[in-house]
């Protein structure tokens, strides 16, 4: 396993070189870009180009773009949301169009997945007529083959919503016949819906990537792990059974004292995680 950043914890600034670079002085080898264009200008071609080039410079490979969810981010106010999964076509159409652009990018700069929500989470009180699994097809329709052409799998997310539980994206994928789609277990998010060692063997078939972040059981905290309630030892020991050898992807919010001092703390955490899988007397590690 790699660990990786989402720049999720920079998502108040412009994104630029210097975060790379001081990701990668803290030993994340990884990075997944979130798609808010306050954040990174998803939508011109240039911005692309210029990712590649701060990836190469600093060493961190573009692992995953998170599609749009807002449409912009000032400071702590978000924007009105795009979602997948609206009956309302025009608004599932534009949302449809923000995440092209996104795809549009791996020409320039190639990754490996699209994080994908479906509809919108609870916490934000979805209008009537969003969340609707119809529309979620409808979407995925046009952006499973447009991904393909591009080298791009779709993940779709654990998010608290009841299209997004981990036990609702297996039956979609199993029920539609949806082979191509993968599955991005959000750790913090399978906490909120009950177990996640039990979301970790229920997605175990189609999880691709990750998200990890940690909260107090109640709310969408986005911690660093061991701040919460979260048993990590023993989620590790999870992902080393079901043979998950891929990305663990840090998605934080930045504490009161910033986001840099966030991810120091990040940095060594990831050494303590690290330490853990590599323990000889940790199940299911090296022998």
């Amino acid at each position: 396993m790699d660990f990786g950043l989402s720049t999720h914890l920079f998502h108040a600034e412009a994104l630029g070189p210097g975060h790379l670079a001081a990701m990668a002085a803290e030993g994340f080898t990884a990075v997944e870009v979130f798609a808010t264009r306050s954040h990174f200008d998803y939508h011109e071609i240039q911005a692309g180009r210029d990712l590649a080039g701060w990836c190469a410079a600093s060493g961190v490979r573009l692992h995953s773009m998170h599609a749009p969810i807002t449409e912009f981010l000032h400071g702590t106010t978000w924007g009105p949301p795009f979602s997948t999964a609206s009956s309302q076509a025009a608004q599932r159409a534009r949302t449809v169009d923000e995440c092209l652009k996104t795809l549009d990018l791996a020409t320039v700069v190639p990754y490996a997945y699209l994080v994908l929500h479906l509809g919108v989470p609870d916490e934000y009180a979805p209008p009537s007529g969003d969340n609707q699994r119809d529309a979620v097809l409808r979407t995925l329709d046009v952006l499973m083959p447009a991904a393909e052409r591009v080298g791009v799998r779709v993940a779709v997310e654990v998010i608290p919503n009841a299209l997004s539980t981990a036990r609702q994206l297996v039956r979609l994928i199993e029920e539609e016949d949806l082979s191509g789609l993968g599955i991005c277990l959000d750790v913090g998010h399978a906490r909120l819906q009950g177990d996640v060692v039990d979301a970790l063997e229920t997605v175990a078939g189609y999880l691709v990537t990750t998200h990890l972040h940690d909260n107090g059981g109640r709310k969408d905290d986005h911690l660093l792990p061991f701040d919460g309630v979260i048993d990590w030892p023993e989620l590790l020991i999870a992902f080393q059974k079901v043979g998950y050898d891929s990305t663990l992807m840090f998605e934080l919010a930045a504490a009161a004292d910033g986001p840099l001092t966030t991810l120091r703390r990040a940095g060594a955490v990831r050494r303590r995680l690290e330490s853990l899988l590599g323990d000889t007397t940790f199940p299911f590690g090296d022998d």
